[in-house]
């Protein structure tokens, strides 16, 4: 991540996640929002109820199939888009948009349900597919708008809580007060903490997959074993199908680590730190439970999960949870990712 400026490829990144609009909370929002255009438009030129509903349910039949043929279509080139300059990228969507009403409506004619158009009312459907076009374009834009700051001040803050100077003082030290009893673990613990800071300085984009955050995961608790030694309990029950998932980088590491900080280090006897990950359907879980005993010398503000959860929304939308729970001397934290 650099501190100044941004990369062409950054800004590539960034319009191409603009379009990446295959996602359930974005097709909902659009579908609902071309119906709700179609439906008040309606109104206009329908006399009474009845006659609105029955042309509202057949403006559904050929915009439903335009409206997801454009998502459909615009997802696939999201990348080619990304790369287009401004004026590209709407002139091409708002044709794609006159296409896809153009089609669906030959598809209701198809169907029998009307009669082919004229061509001055086929000019008309084309011309509100290319507006409706235009507005989401606009949305899309808007949106991204919106999301990029926010984005980067929670992977900031992640960056930020990775590099805590406490956890590299104790690291090192752990590290020095092996090198003459056992030089190989003391190795280990470095290339650990290397690879630690190595994924923490770089650029991964805007996901990972859920396997590696599970390897950076138990580097770190490989770490704090040796500080914590029987302290630290570890029970990993791992999905390999789940491993595949798609998720924000640095995920996994913080929520580790705020289970080591508040459930083991206050505690005389330590504690317990539980990784599971499963497939549920078309869906992982994710769960990270520590035991609850003493409370932490150092007092948490909520941030780290806060912008977990902000991360994880932003790149899932609707299609993912995240919740918290903490009761019978546990505190669990489980996220619900699309697979």
């Amino acid at each position: 991540m650099r501190a100044h400026g941004t990369s062409p490829s950054e800004a590539a990144e960034t319009s191409s996640a603009t379009f990446d609009v295959c996602h359930v909370g974005v097709v909902l929002r659009a579908v609902l929002g071309v119906q709700g255009a179609l439906a008040l438009g309606l109104m206009l030129v329908n006399a009474d109820a009845q006659s609105w509903m029955s042309a509202l349910a057949t403006a559904t039949m050929a915009s439903l199939p335009a409206v997801l043929a454009w998502l459909l279509i615009v997802c696939a080139l999201s990348r080619v888009l990304g790369r287009s300059d401004r004026n590209a990228q709407a002139a091409l969507l708002v044709l794609l948009g006159a296409a896809c009403a153009i089609g669906g409506r030959e598809l209701l004619a198809l169907a029998s349900l009307e009669a082919p158009l004229p061509l001055w009312h086929l000019a008309g459907v084309a011309a509100v597919g290319a507006a409706l076009a235009g507005v989401m374009l606009a949305w899309l834009r808007g949106r991204a708008r919106a999301i990029a700051p926010a984005d980067t001040q929670a992977q900031l803050a992640e960056l930020q809580s990775r590099i805590r100077p406490h956890f590299l003082f104790n690291t090192l030290n752990s590290a020095m007060a092996l090198v003459r009893v056992d030089p190989q673990k003391a190795e280990g613990v470095l290339e650990d903490l290397s690879e630690l800071f190595r994924v923490a300085l770089e650029d991964q984009g805007s996901a990972v997959s859920l396997a590696s955050e599970i390897d950076l995961a138990r580097r770190y608790l490989e770490i704090e074993q040796v500080r914590f030694g029987e302290r630290l309990r570890i029970d990993w029950q791992l999905d390999a199908e789940a491993g595949a998932a798609r998720v924000p980088p640095l995920l996994l590491q913080p929520l580790v680590e705020n289970a080591v900080r508040h459930g083991v280090e206050p505690n005389d006897d330590g504690g317990t730190v539980e990784i599971r990950t499963t497939r549920r359907g078309s869906e992982v879980e994710i769960l990270v439970a520590n035991s609850v005993g003493a409370a932490s010398r150092i007092a948490g503000h909520g941030l780290a999960l806060d912008n977990l959860r902000r991360r994880i929304v932003l790149m899932h939308d609707v299609a993912a949870r995240f919740d918290l729970q903490q009761g019978g001397g546990r505190f669990t934290v489980r996220i619900m990712v699309p697979l």
